[in-house]
């Protein structure tokens, strides 16, 4: 089995897991009713996609 000879340093740990961070969730926002939204995805809030309805949400009247 290999055994490293030397102490790998902080530097080197570094530069070894610098590919290990992560990207933060890209927020868009809804054209129709401005509210945030993940990019190629339908809004839930009004069902429009890229301008058009797409889904029919059914609104709750009380």
């Amino acid at each position: 089995m290999a055994v490293p000879k030397r102490r790998t340093s902080c530097s080197r740990k570094g530069m070894r897991r610098s590919h290990h961070g992560l990207t933060p969730k890209q927020i868009h926002y809804c054209g129709h009713c401005d509210q945030p939204i993940l990019p190629h995805r339908i809004c839930s809030n009004c069902g429009y996609y890229k301008g058009r309805e797409v889904v029919k949400v059914a609104t709750s009247e009380k």
